[in-house]
This record gives C-alpha cells, structure tokens and sequence, in this order.
C-alpha cells in the first residue's frame, strides 16, 4: 500500500507539542544491520517512485519520461501522453502521485517544471488517466491543475512534491526559483514563489478561506527556499517537510496553515560564496524556527514517516535522502522532536532523490544517476 493512504484529514490548525528552540546535531543512535538490494538499474536521472497497487512501480526520469518497472525490476517503454518539461539543471519531470480513488479511478498527478512563453518557465501539477492496453500504457485526459505563478526564466528550486490528504486534496511544495530577485517573493503571499499550496484535485483553493487575510487563497504557508520533502502523519494529518539551505541550514518543519517559515530573512545558512544571508540573523518574532536543521547541509531531498512492520523500531520515525552526502538518515521522534539520529545507506554511493515504504514494509530509494536504480532497504 502506498504511503498515502489511511491518513487522517489534515487540519488546519494542529495541536503540536512546542519546542523552544530550533534543534541540531541529535546524537546517534546504534547502526541498524541493513542491507541494499539493486531491483532495478538504468533509470535516467529518476526523481521520483511511486507504489501501484499491484506492487509495481510508477517512476519518473528528470528529463521528461514516466515509466512502470515491474516487480521482477523490468523497465518499461516510456509511458505516451506525458506533458512537456523543461529539463535543464533542476527543472525536469518531478513528482508522481496517485488520486486516493486510484483503484477506481486511474487517476495521478505530475509535478513538473512547464516551458512557458517568453522562454519562461515554472512549476505546474497536472492530472491525468493512467491506462493500459496492447500498445503499452498512456495518460488520457490529462489536465493542468496548478501554475505556478510569476513564471520566471530561471533553471534552479522548482521544488516540488506532492502529498495527498485522504479527502483527495494536495499539497504541492514549491521552490523560490533562486535568484536574489525572486528570493524575496517567499515573503510575498499574493504569489507561488516559495510557497507551500493546498489545493483540490482539480486545482481549486484547498481551504475555505485564506489562511491569512490578504493571502493567495491557495497558499498553505510562505517563507520556503526549496522544499523537496514532504509527508503527512497518519495519525494526526500533520504536514512535515525538508527544505534545502544554502550553504547549511537544511530544515524539517512541520508547516502550518498561515505561518511564516523565514525565508530568506532568517536562515541557519550561509550564502554559497560564504557571505550572509540578509541581515545574518537566524530568528525573528513573528517568524516560525525549523524543528531540526542540518550545518553543513546534507542537501535533504525526499522525507518518509515510516509505518511499516518490518523496521518495528523505526514506526513514527522520519527517513530523510540526503543528495550531497549520499546517504539517508533516520530520525527518531519523540513529542514532535528529534531526540536522535542515524546514518544509513550510507554505501550506497550514489544521490538518494526518493525514499518510499513499500507494501512489504521495506525502504526504497531512488538514486539520482544517469544511470540511475531503485534499491531496496531491508534488515540484513
């Protein structure tokens, strides 16, 4: 089963235990014996996995191909319909998730950075049909449902991941583009830039008003720089996601509707030619702290609670990939915080873009290669 079903609504305002202050370097806990099992090898640049009921496997590749890999680890051909993308530096085919209804239904939806007039370009979700016949598998009746907005001519933080509520809503997470103009728009709520959205499945606001008066009523929260992880809490419908630093200061929050997450007023980063960012100040009034950040950065990608039973002391845990440091590491929560960590995969040699739980209860990673595999993590 995929990770995204059974959870509770999201709410828009959640009960959370408080931390006073933004947590760091937790120590570490004893290495669990695992071990990594390649299932399948020659994926170009994938970024993102997703479960079909039948145990295989949806995948997307960076440079515009969706593709399903069989349980035995066989590649199919790619998959017809996929909207264009434009596939340079960060942009590409992102994000894959299925509609709740799936079963029902066929229905997923696509993350990807859209080619736009003016050689502009920017993050925008489309929906469609997943069949399958004789020729092989198409998408039909596919829809744009979301548009980033301003478009923008940059290459770089697109984002972008979906997650999808148990009512068949999303949220879609969504970079600031980059550029020292467009950074400060992740202070601006009447645009996308930077952003965290919540929408319906056809693209309408998510909630019944704006989460704050003056507020794009499709925005969830503001002040992000590149969030590429994101998951929801089966139990409580909590929203929680890794955001990319500069040069340090990843981050896993637990976005809430409405709040301001800082960016780029306040970061516990550095500019990447070693400078400060803004003002060099890591709080604020009025401006929420990361549960936990990373320095130096791990460059985090995707974000996995974990809730399988093969891992039993990993339940309500966070597995977090981490690019820079190839490698993912584990969370241990407690009362909403981190009270450990530790390294796994860390052999593994390549880029982890995705982690996901699969239906048998084991972890698997996706790696950012050009040639690229899907490895599955079990204990040894």
């Amino acid at each position: 089963m995929s990770r995204r079903m059974g959870f509770a609504a999201p709410l828009l305002l959640l009960a959370v235990t408080p931390v006073s202050a933004a947590q760091t370097n937790a120590p570490e806990t004893p290495k669990t014996a695992i071990e990594l099992t390649t299932v399948a090898k020659g994926l170009e640049n994938p970024w993102a996995l997703e479960f079909l009921p039948d145990g295989r496997m949806l995948v997307t590749e960076k440079p515009g191909r969706l593709r399903i890999v069989e349980t035995d680890g066989k590649i199919g051909a790619p998959i017809k319909g996929v909207p264009e993308v434009m596939s340079e530096r960060q942009g590409g085919l992102l994000d894959v998730a299925l509609a709740n209804d799936f079963a029902e239904s066929g229905r997923i939806f696509l993350s990807y950075s859209e080619p736009r007039a003016k050689g502009e370009n920017g993050t925008s979700v489309a929906s469609a049909k997943l069949v399958t016949n004789a020729d092989g598998a198409a998408l039909e009746d596919l829809k744009v449902i979301f548009r980033q907005q301003p478009s923008c001519n940059g290459k770089l933080h697109f984002g972008s991941r979906i997650v999808v509520t148990p009512d068949n809503k999303l949220f879609v997470t969504l970079g600031e583009r980059s550029d020292a103009k467009t950074r400060v728009e992740a202070q601006n709520p009447k645009n996308h830039l930077g952003k965290i959205v919540y929408i319906t499945a056809d693209g309408a606001p998510g909630a019944d008003k704006p989460a704050q008066e003056g507020w794009d009523p499709l925005i969830w929260s503001i002040g992000h720089r590149n969030v590429q992880g994101a998951a929801l809490d089966p139990a409580t419908g909590q929203l929680w996601t890794l955001e990319h630093g500069p040069q340090g200061g990843d981050e896993l929050n637990h976005p809430e509707a409405g709040k301001n997450y800082g960016w780029p007023i306040i970061t516990y980063g550095k500019e990447y030619s070693g400078g400060v960012v803004g003002q060099g100040i890591s709080s604020q009034p009025g401006l929420e702290q990361p549960v936990y950040y990373w320095t130096p950065s791990i460059a985090t990608s995707a974000l996995l609670l974990y809730t399988g039973d093969l891992f039993p002391e990993w339940k309500g845990n966070f597995l977090v990939g981490a690019l820079k440091y190839m490698q993912v590491q584990r969370l241990v929560m407690k009362d909403g915080a981190v009270v450990a960590h530790e390294v796994l995969a860390d052999d593994i040699g390549e880029r982890v873009r995705d982690v996901k739980q699969g239906p048998d209860g084991a972890v698997y990673l996706v790696t950012d290669d050009a040639n690229g595999r899907i490895v599955r993590m079990a204990p040894k």
